[in-house]
């Protein structure tokens, strides 16, 4: 089913249960400077879910384009986007629980025509005096049992934690101030059948990331109101709902990677026929061209122009990212993808249309601009060279020069240390990390943001906690041993989630003693890099591998520490850690700033899990 008939039905089936459809709101946020993008459809209705009277009604619903720019690194999977749009009904103190999950699975079963038997729920088990859902586990039984499906707690209702099925601005429970709302939720996943990748874990379950399990809808409810002594029922109790179109699309075409839907099939097959390259043996560029200049559209299409601060410099940030994987596939014909892009979502976007000259000139001219500060940035490093600036001879094909002379090129021409190294050269890396440092602390003293060592929204949060990751697993294998592994992960700008194959719980002095270790190799502040190796070779430097690859015959690796340099299996060993991974990471470990470990559980069958923050 294509997204537009998806938009269509919800829309109509939300209107017949007496709902008034709402404007897309701006993709930039018109009057709330905590934010650069609008991430979700609730974002714009929080005044409203806080009290206010909505001049549409107590029932609302509409379809909100959304930006996440946390994701930005991530994509690349069959999953992931950095745009999407979020399906959304909202009731403002008027219908409840029952009608909401009652009224989203009649959706999801008659007008998507969608299997009950591959749905699957998760609900709020309870925390300290926040009561078990029970309602929502009552409701879900009697629906389930309508259309002859047996559901059982365990077996197609799972019950979780504040961590997962627990919703407020501030996060858990004990993050939340006196007087703000929150409330359970109730997530819908659907089951595509597909075997579990065993790196994820032991056991699939439905917030696996295997792949397998795809979240397709969140209904929060807004029930309860922080008090001085724990928790009060809200006199309005109010329903959120999101769901990811994209996400709906793939589950109607039965598709299990979103980038073979309709929606983005014509996308990816201009990619080929610019690039002369097949999609299936060039999924991550393909991946990551797909939705980086999606996004690109989106978000210029609301009159944002490339520049190195706040929105502009993540539109900058997406073009040039998108334009470096052309470059891998041997192409920077981009204008033919730009037409297929607006054509796609030309139905349910007409504005793309109506824009179109300016959108596709603005985005030309950002590849005419870093075309040109590539340029620059060679010529003034080579001019420096000839001069006598060079420190040593080329080295593997690579030029090394000074950190001082690299830390110019980022400064007078916008590079990066990615940049700098994919134009032939090498540096001190530990040498650069402290000019860059010193340079932000000066950058923040003036209220700059151009070298702030991150995104200007919560995507910094996440990159620090997966490199966070990383130091974490090293630490506890030289603790415990390299028969210690991580078994899964969950990173989200509130928290990060690690699992490791150990038989017991830590010693508060273990816990200390892996902080500690952590935060001293914060302090160090070590340069952070990925190469492109052979397997082999990874092996015999001692990587971790965390999954099979798809590709044996090269391997992702990322390095915490050490020098970047031409692997040969005899290397002398120079990094801290060293796993195979796709990212994304922080430059140096020194802008993660602290690890603090907050939470642990024992998962049963010599399985633990550590929850940890950052920064």
């Amino acid at each position: 089913m294509q997204a537009h008939q998806i938009v269509e039905r919800y829309i109509k089936f939300f209107e017949k249960k007496g709902h008034r459809r709402i404007e897309n709101s701006s993709l930039v946020p018109l009057n709330d400077p905590t934010t650069l993008f609008t991430s979700s459809g609730m974002q714009p209705l929080i005044p409203y879910l806080l009290g206010e009277i909505h001049p549409g009604g107590k029932r609302l619903v509409n379809v909100q384009n959304s930006f996440r720019a946390q994701d930005i690194d991530e994509i690349g999977d069959n999953r992931h986007t950095t745009f999407f749009r979020m399906l959304g009904n909202w009731s403002l103190g008027d219908y409840f629980k029952n009608d909401q999950i009652s009224w989203f699975f009649e959706f999801l079963v008659k007008d998507l025509k969608l299997d009950p038997q591959k749905l699957f729920v998760t609900v709020f088990e309870g925390s300290n005096d926040i009561p078990e859902d029970i309602e929502a586990i009552s409701i879900w039984k009697e629906e389930f049992k309508k259309v002859g499906v047996d559901a059982e707690i365990g077996s197609r209702i799972f019950k979780y934690g504040v961590i997962k099925n627990w919703w407020s601005r501030s996060g858990t429970p004990d993050k939340m101030p006196v007087g703000e709302p929150g409330g359970p939720d109730t997530e819908v996943f659907y089951d595509f059948e597909t075997e579990h990748d065993m790196s994820f874990g032991d056991k699939c379950h439905v917030n696996c990331d295997c792949g397998r399990y795809l979240e397709i809808g969140n209904s929060v409810f807004m029930q309860y109101v922080k008090a001085i002594n724990g928790f009060q029922e809200l006199p309005q109790k109010n329903v959120d709902f999101g769901g990811g179109l994209e996400r709906l699309v793939a589950v109607t075409e039965g598709k299990t990677d979103i980038f073979e839907t309709s929606l983005f099939a014509p996308i990816i097959s201009e990619i080929e026929k610019a690039s002369g390259k097949s999609y299936d043996k060039n999924k991550r560029e393909m991946r990551i061209i797909a939705d980086h200049l999606t996004a690109a559209i989106f978000i210029t299409s609301n009159n944002v122009i490339p520049s190195n601060k706040e929105q502009g410099y993540i539109l900058r940030r997406l073009i040039r990212r998108a334009l470096d994987s052309l470059h891998l596939l041997g192409t920077q014909d981009v204008e033919q993808i730009v037409d297929a892009i607006v054509n796609s979502y030309k139905n349910t976007d007409p504005q793309l249309v109506e824009k179109y000259e300016y959108i596709k000139n603005t985005i030309l001219q950002e590849i005419g601009s870093y075309k040109k500060a590539l340029e620059g940035g060679k010529r003034m490093i080579e001019k420096e060279l000839s001069s006598g600036e060079k420190v040593g001879d080329e080295l593997y094909g690579k030029i090394e020069i000074s950190s001082d002379l690299a830390f110019k090129a980022i400064t007078s021409f916008g590079l990066g240390p990615t940049q700098l190294r994919s134009l032939g050269y090498t540096f001190d890396a530990q040498k650069l990390a402290d000019q860059i440092k010193a340079h932000q602390d000066l950058s923040r003293k003036g209220s700059s943001q151009k070298f702030s060592g991150g995104l200007a929204d919560h995507s910094e949060k996440t990159i620090m906690g997966h490199t966070a990751t990383h130091l974490m697993h090293q630490a506890l294998r030289d603790m415990f041993g390299v028969e210690l592994h991580q078994t899964g992960s969950n990173i989200t700008k509130e928290r990060v989630r690690f699992d490791f194959n150990f038989d017991r719980k830590l010693g508060l002095d273990e816990i200390e003693k892996l902080e500690d270790t952590v935060n001293r190799k914060i302090e160090e502040n070590l340069p952070v890099h990925f190469e492109l190796m052979p397997l082999s070779d990874a092996k015999a430097l001692g990587a971790i591998g965390l999954f099979d690859e798809k590709y044996a015959d090269s391997v992702k690796v990322y390095f915490i520490g050490g020098e970047e340099k031409n692997h040969k299996k005899e290397r002398v060993k120079d990094w801290y850690s060293a796993e195979f991974c796709g990212g994304p990471h922080v430059s140096f470990t020194g802008e993660v700033k602290r690890f603090r470990i907050i939470k642990q559980e024992s998962l049963g069958r010599d399985q633990q899990r550590l929850y940890s923050v950052v920064g």
